[in-house]
């Protein structure tokens, strides 16, 4: 039983998350009108999430029904019937609302932190760290505490119910896959959502008109603070509970076919996570330098060593193979690897910000060149680290086995444990990440309400530090799903083999290098319909702003009483959100299915294979130069080169306008779109044995 620490574990998260919730709702929430911003901005996101998930209930109870219907087929096991298929859809069900309520609570918390954030910077950076990150952490911890408490229920229900292993994990997998689909979704729309708005509002604010940063002048404001709580806490909040579902599924499945205690294994590791995760956000103290950076990596690191001691000890005393534990600190040990290359190249104390915002002294050009160059460099480190952990942690657990045959599952059961193993302290991760847009949107109402300098001083180190954490937590979040993939790739064909196919997946096979190429094709395709759809949303708001600046009497000059139209904004966004991410997330699962079906198993094993691979590769890229322009034009703005309304800054200003896309709306979504293909492919699996091999 020791299986019953995840959902133990689970439950004293969601506690903590009431804690914080409530920590956070008690803190001033300031004057009249940062208030009135606050409200504003909240009235924005609730309207365009409310418009999401109603139009995204549809797509759920159609695959729902699907599911019901045709899966998963008799062949699974000799006692599924009608009732599997109605507890696989409604699986399915309540994954696509965990997923959901994570990103609303996460998001509702996020924006009663902003503006509370703001009000205690009046009195110094270290009031407000606390309230911002501690927001932050409520995301985090419910995340990780409904995917594990839902995983948790569907099992011991399972359980409770006498289903064979296989069955139930196929139930599981409907709730993984309700989780990802949702995700894929909320990360597409946020994403472009939040980049239309930002984009439209620094180009013609910043560029065109030369007013500073969230100006109240300008029309787009509100909508571009409600895109950092749609796009980066509603929907990185979604993504990360994907990818850690999917980990855990994926390592479950895998262990399996070892026996009882290898499948239990997985959500022992989830527990001990949650706890570490706890640790690590209880130590997070500002110093008295008052470096908010330092004191989110020190969370990090003591969250990283609390996870291995604390698996480390659970391992002996249930007397696991130590050698299963070094597989989860080898992917542990890549998720810091990625990190720490994220911070590396996207910090603004680093060198690859400053050669950049340099650069920028000689036009645009030069800006995006250096920082699509470094952008490249990036990837380097990243996946050095994924494929050397992929292989210790293969031949680590391979020496296990006594045969050849148990060799191999050992050594596939290892590659899971890692990509769990890097992702067991995500709860961490996603606090620090979440933390970022509640800076960043503490700082616009501080602007946009009138504050002082002093204030704006202190909620920009604030957000200077959120975007280097958003930039690690993108980094670990690709990488994660890298692994992750990988081991449902195996997955993949563990559910072939158990339901009597064979698989080949040698790059000699014909199908298996078709399979392949179309694979490497999506990634690309997916990035480029969702920034076509920025950029097509983005020209449609453009167009509004300056409307509203040529057309609408003392505006631009900033007559008192006189106020822009923000509703037509967030109504733009809003829109045209909700119609560019349907194709690109759909396209993802469409063509997944007619790869199986048309071509096959073996096409669909090298379908997943391409993913992976440029998947990985465009994610890590674009996250990583999108944060470095980013922070290339904060070190301008912060006095460096001329500061602010210089040449440079104008420079740094389109590079980072071109880099909004890249790191918030293609990059972050790669990784949730390679695991739903994944997760589909696992799920068809069945039926494509009896299609192909009957």
């Amino acid at each position: 039983m020791e299986w019953l620490l995840a959902p133990i574990s689970a439950l004293i998260s969601i506690v903590a998350v009431l804690y914080l919730f409530r920590y956070v709702n008690k803190q001033d929430s300031g004057n009249k009108k940062m208030q009135e911003i606050a409200g504003a901005i909240k009235e924005g996101a609730d309207a365009f999430l409310k418009r999401e998930y109603r139009t995204l209930a549809y797509f759920v109870i159609i695959v729902a029904i699907v599911l019901g219907i045709f899966l998963p087929h008799p062949i699974w096991t000799k006692n599924a019937n009608a009732v599997d298929n109605l507890s696989l859809a409604l699986a399915y069900l309540f994954g696509s609302a965990c997923s959901a309520l994570a990103g609303l609570f996460g998001m509702d918390v996020a924006l009663k932190g902003n503006v509370r954030t703001t009000s205690a910077a009046k009195h110094g950076i270290h009031k407000a760290f606390p309230i911002a990150f501690r927001a932050g952490a409520v995301m985090g911890l419910s995340a990780v505490g409904l995917g594990v408490l839902g995983i948790s229920i569907i099992y011991g229900i399972g359980v409770a119910r006498g289903l064979d292993p296989l069955t139930n994990l196929t139930i599981i997998l409907g709730f993984s896959f309700g989780a990802s689909a949702l995700a894929l979704f909320a990360k597409v729309g946020g994403g472009i959502y939040t980049k239309t708005a930002d984009i439209s509002a620094d180009l013609v604010g910043k560029v065109e008109l030369s007013i500073p940063e969230d100006d109240p002048r300008n029309p787009a404001v509100i909508a571009d603070n409600v895109g950092d709580n749609v796009g980066d806490v509603a929907g990185m909040g979604a993504d990360m509970i994907d990818s850690y579902i999917a980990s855990l599924v994926a390592a479950m499945i895998l262990g399996a076919t070892l026996g009882l205690k290898y499948m239990h294994l997985p959500l022992v590791f989830a527990g001990l996570g949650i706890i570490a995760s706890l640790l690590g956000i209880v130590s997070v103290r500002i110093g008295k330098k008052g470096d908010p950076g330092k004191a989110l990596n020190r969370g990090t690191y003591i969250t990283c060593v609390a996870f291995a001691v604390l698996a480390l000890l659970a391992m002996t005393y249930l007397e696991y193979d130590l050698r299963i534990w070094l597989a989860a600190v080898v992917g542990l040990a890549a998720g810091i690897i990625i990190g720490i290359t994220s911070d590396y190249f996207t910090s603004i104390n680093r060198p690859a910000v400053k050669k950049t915002a340099e650069s920028s002294n000689t036009g645009t050009a030069i800006n995006i060149i250096t920082g699509f160059s470094y952008g490249l460099e990036s990837v380097v480190p990243p996946l050095f680290g994924i494929g050397i952990a992929t292989a210790v942690a293969y031949f680590l657990c391979q020496s296990i086995g006594s045969s050849p045959e148990l060799a191999v599952k050992y050594g596939v059961y290892g590659i899971g444990i890692a990509a769990f193993g890097m992702l067991s302290i995500v709860g961490s991760i996603v606090a620090n990440d979440a933390y970022g847009p509640i800076g960043d949107n503490a700082k616009g109402i501080a602007e946009q309400s009138g504050e002082t300098e002093e204030v704006v001083e202190v909620l920009d180190k604030l957000d200077a530090a959120g975007n280097t954490t958003k930039a690690i937590a993108k980094g670990f979040a690709i990488g994660a799903a890298g692994l992750t993939v990988i081991a449902l790739l195996a997955a993949y064909r563990e559910i072939v083999e158990s339901a009597g196919g064979t698989v080949d997946f040698s790059l000699m096979n014909p199908l298996v290098m078709l399979g392949v190429f179309i694979g490497l094709a999506m990634p690309p395709l997916f990035s480029a319909l969702v920034m076509l759809g920025v950029g097509k949303n983005s020209s449609r708001m453009i167009k509004e702003i300056r409307r509203q600046f040529r057309e609408i009497p003392g505006l631009k000059e900033g007559k008192e009483g006189v106020k822009p139209d923000y509703a037509a904004c967030v109504d733009i966004a809003t829109k045209g959100a909700l119609k560019e991410l349907m194709l690109p997330s759909i396209l993802s699962i469409v063509v997944t299915l007619i790869i199986g079906f048309v071509f096959g198993i073996e096409a669909l094993g090298g379908y997943l294979a391409g993913s992976i691979f440029s998947g990985l590769v465009f994610a890590l890229l674009m996250a990583n130069s999108g944060g470095l322009w980013d922070n290339a034009k904060k070190y301008i703005e912060a006095g460096a080169l001329g500061g602010k309304g210089s040449d440079a800054h104008k420079a740094a200003v389109i590079g980072d306008t071109v880099g909004d896309p890249f790191k918030d709306t293609a990059g972050p979504s790669l990784n949730t779109q390679i695991c739903v293909m994944a997760l589909v492919a696992n799920l068809i699996a069945p039926l494509l044995v009896l299609l192909w091999l009957a």
